[in-house]
Order: C-alpha cells, then sequence, then structure tokens
C-alpha cells in the first residue's frame, strides 16, 4: 500500500498593499516638506505665507489620522510590541542622538545638551506616535473615543504649566485625530473618493487659501503647532475651549479635501510610499542645514521664481529620500531587525492572524 505523503500547507499570500494609502502617505510627507521649505519664505511673502498657513492647518492631522487607521489592530501582543519598538524607540534613540550631534557640530556648541526627554525638530512625532500607540486599546474601549480625545487637547489648549516634556502638548494637541483614525474604516475612505466630494473639495480649498492669505499678515502658524497653551499665542487661556473644537473641525475638512483627491491607482510614486519613514527622519537634516547656512540670504529665492525652486527642489529632496537605494542604506537603523533583542516566541504569537498592522505604524507607512 501507497504510503501517503504529507501535504504542503500552502504558505498565506502576503497582503496586498494599497496603492491609494501609499500615494496618501507619499503625498503627505511631500506637504511636510514642502512646509519646511516654505518657513523662511512666510517672512516678507504673502503667498507663501497663506500656502503654509493652508498646509499646515492639515498635514500633521492627517498624519496622524493615517497612522491612526494603520494601528486599529494593536494590542501589545509581542509581535506587535516588538515591532513599537524596533520602527519607533529605536529610531527614536538613534536620530535625537544624531540630530544632537549635528547641531552641536554644525553650530559649533559642543555644549549643546542632549535629553531624550526634550525631542529636537522633527523627533517629537516618534514621540507621539509611541504614546498614542500604547494606548489604542484603551481608546478601541471607549464608547465614544473621539471626543474624550478631544477633550485631553482642550485641557493641553488651556494648561500653560503642564509643561514641555516629551512634547506632551502636540502628544494631546494631535491626539484626537489619531483616536479617529482608530475608529475609521475602509468604507469611510471609498466616500470621500467619490466626484461628488472632489467637485465639493475644490471650492472649499479655494475658499481656505483665501482666508489664509486674507489672514496672512497678522495670524500666527503657532495655532498649528501644538507646543503650548493657547496662552502662547497671546489669547486668553478659556479661549482654547473654542479655538481647539474649532482648528479640530478645519484640520478634518481640510484633511478630507486631501484625500478626497488622492489617486487610488498605482503612479510612478506609489512605491515610495512605503518609505516615507526614511524622507520624514532623513530631511531634517538638509532643512536645518539651509538655516544654520543661510541657504535662503539670496535677493532671487524671494521672487515667484525662487519660491518655485524652493517648492520643486524640497519635492525633490524627499522624493529621493523615500526611494529605494537611500532606505537600503539606512534600513539598519530606521528598520533594524534586532533578533538577537528578542525572544523567538514573539515571531508567532500573532501567527496566522490577518491583520492591517503587520508593520509598524507611522505617520509614513503602515503598522
Amino acid at each position: 500500500m501507497r504510503e501517503r505523503l504529507p501535504e504542503k500547507r500552502a504558505r498565506p499570500a502576503p497582503a496586498r498593499r494599497d496603492p491609494y494609502f501609499d500615494n496618501a502617505k507619499y503625498l503627505t510627507i511631500v506637504l511636510v516638506a514642502c512646509g519646511h521649505a516654505w518657513e523662511p519664505l512666510t517672512h516678507g511673502s504673502r503667498a507663501a505665507t497663506a500656502a503654509y498657513l493652508t498646509v499646515y492647518a492639515f498635514h500633521m492631522p492627517a498624519f496622524a489620522l493615517i497612522s491612526g487607521y494603520f494601528s486599529r489592530s494593536f494590542d501589545m501582543a509581542p509581535g506587535r510590541a516588538r515591532r513599537l519598538l524596533t520602527s519607533v524607540v529605536v529610531p527614536y534613540f538613534v536620530f535625537e542622538t544624531a540630530y544632537t550631534l549635528f547641531y552641536r557640530w554644525a553650530r559649533d556648541d559642543p555644549g549643546y545638551p542632549f535629553s531624550l526627554l526634550d525631542p529636537w525638530y522633527v523627533m517629537w512625532f516618534l514621540v507621539a506616535l509611541f504614546v498614542w500607540r500604547l494606548t489604542t486599546p484603551i481608546w478601541l474601549a471607549l464608547r465614544h473615543p473621539v471626543p474624550v480625545a478631544l477633550g485631553f487637547a482642550v485641557l493641553a489648549a488651556v494648561s500653560p504649566d503642564l509643561g514641555g516634556d516629551i512634547s506632551i502638548q502636540r502628544i494631546l494637541g494631535f491626539l484626537p485625530f489619531f483616536v479617529l483614525g482608530l475608529t475609521l474604516r475602509a468604507e469611510h475612505f471609498e466616500r470621500l473618493r467619490t466626484w461628488r466630494v472632489r467637485l465639493l473639495a475644490l471650492p472649499v480649498v479655494a475658499v481656505a487659501l483665501g482666508a489664509a492669505y486674507a489672514v496672512a499678515p497678522w495670524f500666527g502658524a503657532g495655532w498649528f503647532y501644538h507646543r503650548g497653551s493657547v496662552t502662547g499665542q497671546g489669547a486668553p487661556a478659556w479661549a482654547g475651549l473654542f479655538t481647539t473644537p474649532a482648528l479640530f473641525l478645519l484640520a478634518l475638512v481640510l484633511t478630507g479635501c486631501f484625500l478626497a483627491w488622492v489617486p487610488g491607482r498605482h503612479l510612478w510614486c506609489t512605491a515610495l510610499g512605503a518609505g516615507t519613514m526614511y524622507g520624514y527622519l532623513l530631511h531634517g537634516f538638509v532643512i536645518k542645514s539651509s538655516r544654520f547656512w543661510d541657504w535662503y540670504d539670496h535677493a532671487w529665492v524671494r521672487t515667484p521664481l525662487g519660491e518655485l525652486a524652493v517648492t520643486a527642489a524640497a519635492v525633490g529632496l524627499i522624493t529621493v529620500l523615500c526611494s529605494g537605494p537611500v532606505r537600503s542604506v539606512f534600513r539598519f537603523v530606521v528598520e533594524p531587525r534586532m533578533a538577537w533583542m528578542f525572544s523567538h516566541s514573539g515571531e508567532t504569537t500573532t501567527a496566522g492572524r490577518r491583520s492591517t498592522d503587520s508593520r509598524p505604524a507611522s505617520p509614513v507607512r503602515e503598522s
């Protein structure tokens, strides 16, 4: 009697990346780079200020929202905790150290302090992402998580004595968008991607740009940073009770307009959406170099042609930093495997489960 050979167990097909979200992440990181590149142009250019204000009204909220969407299944299982450490905590330690050393060298200031509790420049988002992800199970357990998160944001806005350690003001200020992302489903994004919504988004964005141009001479972009309470913007503390929900709704509307026009098909830039963490962490060195060595101290830079050139340079820079060759060079610090640090049990805890957090959640890549 012929012996039956054991059947080979078919391997599950790898999850396919959705080009829509890769396109969204790439376009969002482009807006981040443009916003950082435009900041020096806002000192004297009303048009640049209007574009800057419009972008800053929603691009970080969009980061947080997308990050929350891809964090929905985070449950502190060993495998996911491991990915959180290797994709957020380790890069934070590495790049916070690198940015501090870069500042000491560039500014000839060897005594510039190093503090893991005071994130430098773009590094605050990794701290926020770590805190948000750790608290994800709590938000998912609540019946109405978004109003609760908005309440924490209001509390931060009216509390001038909250302090600046670990960028707590920003963590709470952008928290509602992350929590909102946790509550969203694929069909919510599908509803945005209709021609009716897309056509409606055009006049909305036009009005936003017009309003930004009108208020550019006196309105401070600090309202969108959430670095501190509203008293830092010259407003009484009680004003945060109203400005925080208003800014939340504004950011939500503009984020919806942005997401409505994100292409859903494969484009030349779609693959770059998987590498936007690299662009986010690396572009800060170039942006800060432009400030340290006065790259904007040329009259032509502040002409309309110069502003377009700065924009094109920002788009080109972030595109290169998200590309495959750059990812290959810096993968050991941005996406370290560090198998030696973890027990093997964490690798199989989530085996056989298909979830949205097969990669680390971040503003720039899926989790």
